[in-house]
Order: C-alpha cells, then sequence, then structure tokens
C-alpha cells in the first residue's frame, strides 16, 4: 500500500498527475476484451516521434491536415496497441491482418482527461494522429483510437446483413471506450475526470451516436463535419447522385440544387475525380447491395431495402451529453446544408438544443489537406476543431 501511495503522491494543477521516475518504466497493463496488445515505452508519443519509430502509419492521416498545421513533440508515455477479437482482415496495419485494431496513448504528464475518436472515413486507427492525437497528448490529455472494426474501400464486405459493417463502427467506438477507461485507471490509479468523444467526417458521426445511446460513458463530444445518416433523407446517398449526375451533365445547377455551396465550384473537379462516385458506390454496396445501376442513378427515394439498413444506423438528434459541432460552408463531400444544418434542427427538434454548439466556418472544406492548393479561399478546419476538444 505504501508502494502504491508513492506511485502516485505528485499531483499538479488542474487535476494532472505526473508519474514519478520509478514508474517511468513500461508498466503491466492489461486492455480488457483485447485479443492482442504490444506496450511500449516511447520518448515521444506524438508523430514527431512515433513515424520514425514505428509506432503510426503516415499513410493513415494522409491528407486530412494542411501542411502548416504546427506540430507538437516531447510527450513521453507508454502506447498500446492491439486488436480486439475480430472476423474480417481489411486492416494490415503491423502486418496483422486483422480487424479491430486499437492504439492507446498515456502521457506521463496526465491532465485526468482521456479523448476518443474513431477513424475519419474507411482509415485505419492512426487516422487521427495529426487531427487529434498530437495535440490532446499535448495538452495533457490520454488517447484512444479504434479501426471501427473494418476499413478501406472494401469495408462493405464485412458482415451479413446491409449495414452490418456500419453497426459495427458504433460498437467498436463503444468496446473502445470501455477499455480505455478501464486502462486509464490501471495506469493512473484513478478513473478520469473527463471522456471527450471527439472526431470528423464518419468519426463525427460515431460521436453522435455515442452521444445518442451512450452518454453515460462521455462527459462531452466534439463533432467535426458527422456524417448524418437519416431514414427518409437527407444522407448522402440522397445528395451524392443528383451531384455526380449534375457534374456529369455540366449542369452546375443540379450540383448547386443537391446542396452544394455554389462559392465551391472550384472543389467539384477533385471532388467528383476523388470522392462523389467512390463514396456512392461504396456505400450503396454496403446498405443496398442489390442495386447494379450507375452511381449518378440512384434513387434513395424508390430503395426500401436500403432505408431499411439506414434505419439500423440513423441518428435522432437525442443527445444526452453537451455536443460541439463544426462544419465548413465550403464542404465538397457532406454540404453543410445537407448535413450539420439539418442535425442542429433534429437536436432542436429533440429538445436538446441546451447541449448543443453549433460552428459554422466559412470556406471550410471538408479536408484541411486541400488548404495547401487553395490558401487564398480555403480556411482550416483541424484548429478550430483541436481547441474545441481541449475546451
Amino acid at each position: 500500500m505504501r508502494r502504491l501511495a508513492l506511485s502516485f503522491a505528485v499531483l499538479l494543477l488542474a487535476g494532472g498527475l505526473t508519474l514519478p521516475a520509478e514508474a517511468h518504466g513500461c508498466p503491466r497493463l492489461r486492455v480488457p476484451g483485447a485479443e492482442h496488445q504490444e506496450v511500449a515505452c516511447l520518448d515521444d508519443l506524438t508523430t514527431a516521434g512515433t513515424v520514425a519509430s514505428g509506432h503510426t502509419n503516415p499513410a493513415d492521416y494522409a491528407g486530412l491536415t494542411q501542411a502548416g498545421l504546427p506540430q507538437q513533440s516531447g510527450v513521453p508515455g507508454v502506447q498500446i496497441d492491439g486488436y480486439f477479437p475480430d472476423t474480417s482482415h481489411t486492416n494490415t496495419n503491423h502486418g496483422w491482418n486483422h480487424d479491430a485494431q486499437f492504439v492507446l496513448r498515456l502521457p506521463a504528464n496526465w491532465n485526468g482527461g482521456l479523448v476518443v475518436a474513431g477513424s475519419p472515413g474507411v482509415r485505419a486507427q492512426y487516422a487521427n494522429d495529426k487531427a487529434i492525437s498530437d495535440y490532446v497528448l499535448s495538452k495533457g490529455y490520454a488517447f484512444a483510437a479504434t479501426d471501427k472494426g473494418n476499413t478501406g474501400a472494401n469495408f462493405f464486405t464485412d458482415g451479413v446483413k446491409p449495414g452490418d459493417a456500419i453497426v459495427e463502427w458504433n460498437l467498436r467506438t463503444t468496446q473502445l471506450t470501455r477499455a480505455a477507461r478501464a486502462v486509464v485507471s490501471q495506469r493512473y490509479g484513478r478513473e478520469p475526470r473527463e471522456v471527450v468523444a471527439a472526431g470528423l467526417s464518419n468519426g463525427g458521426y460515431l460521436v453522435r451516436w455515442q452521444l445518442e445511446n451512450h452518454p453515460e460513458l462521455y462527459t462531452r463530444g466534439v463533432d467535426l463535419e458527422g456524417t448524418l445518416w437519416t431514414v427518409t433523407g437527407p444522407n448522402l446517398l440522397t445528395f451524392l447522385p443528383p451531384a455526380i449526375r449534375g457534374y456529369e451533365q455540366h449542369s452546375p445547377s443540379q450540383i448547386v440544387a443537391a446542396g452544394f455551396d455554389p462559392r465551391s465550384d472550384f472543389l467539384w473537379d477533385y471532388h467528383y475525380t476523388v470522392y462523389w462516385k467512390l463514396t456512392q458506390r461504396i456505400y450503396a454496396a454496403e446498405l443496398d447491395p442489390a442495386y447494379q445501376g450507375s452511381e449518378a442513378d440512384y434513387d434513395y427515394a424508390s430503395r426500401p431495402a436500403a432505408q431499411r439498413a439506414v434505419r439500423r444506423i440513423a441518428l435522432t438528434g437525442k443527445i444526452g451529453r453537451p455536443l460541439v459541432t463544426l462544419h465548413g460552408t465550403f464542404d465538397s463531400l457532406l454540404p453543410i446544408s445537407q448535413d450539420s444544418d439539418v442535425y442542429a434542427e433534429m437536436i432542436r427538434r429533440a429538445g436538446r438544443s441546451r447541449l448543443h454548439t453549433y460552428q459554422r466556418i466559412e470556406a471550410g472544406n471538408h479536408v484541411d489537406g486541400l488548404v495547401d492548393a487553395h490558401p487564398d479561399r480555403l480556411v482550416p478546419l483541424v484548429p478550430p476543431f483541436q481547441r474545441a476538444i481541449s475546451g
């Protein structure tokens, strides 16, 4: 008992805790429910150190942040990589060829908080390392992230029924949050004083879903341009087909009618080539696998099977913890008029507006990587997102 008391004797201001010198060696920690885990003590948990040490994968986060985003460094601590039991094999990180991979980072100088994130898009567990992990670690937060249980453009092959792969995203985030809370308690000798759900794009959807369905696990959430799924629309299966059709027919008015800001037209070539058709194709494959037509011809309103699948993952607006939502007006993948504007109204109709702070950011696009190509026309979203996470 005396040894335990000494190990957690140094408390700092604001509830922070610094592990004494004798605790700096690799501790014996166990991630509840993990099938495999590897614990490493690192001199630097940020990407300034983990790229060289092999404890991240830069391909996971490529293109999500602008080159000028400040680089944090010098955060020693413990990293745990591993995976939960799963039967799919889309994630090849570490050569494991195993899904449900996770990463936990536990800084030596802990502020008492924990940030949990799911990956954006169909990326793997290190996708948030630049946008979230580096920043929150520098502020003293512990960090945990999941690959959501399936990754890549063929994520829809995971599961049996339409919607199974996305349902798993939510389950894996809940699973990791519970496990991360337990590991934090093991490491620091007390529970976190706050648990923040944070994410962008599909990761933002996970924040919304978690605060609606498992508010008991979190103290608050921060959502950057989270994907909106509603049964009757809007959702990306309702606005992407007319945007694709408008682009292929050289009809900008159709793209604007689909919900995209006309001032974002300089981004449409890129998004049609990189995002629109692929996104429509793979999400139709996940939610409506019987569909055999083109991306441009898809008509969600006439697809009852798709609507049944979307019902399994749909949002309601009934958040149970405070939520900050940020969204750019030039978003050319998830247009703000069809997404966060609608979600804010859903929250209002659910009587939860007191819990919601909504920031519409003029000239922000879906990914900050394009800020480097258009520095005079786009505003980066990650810096205000980071500030919102740290409160």
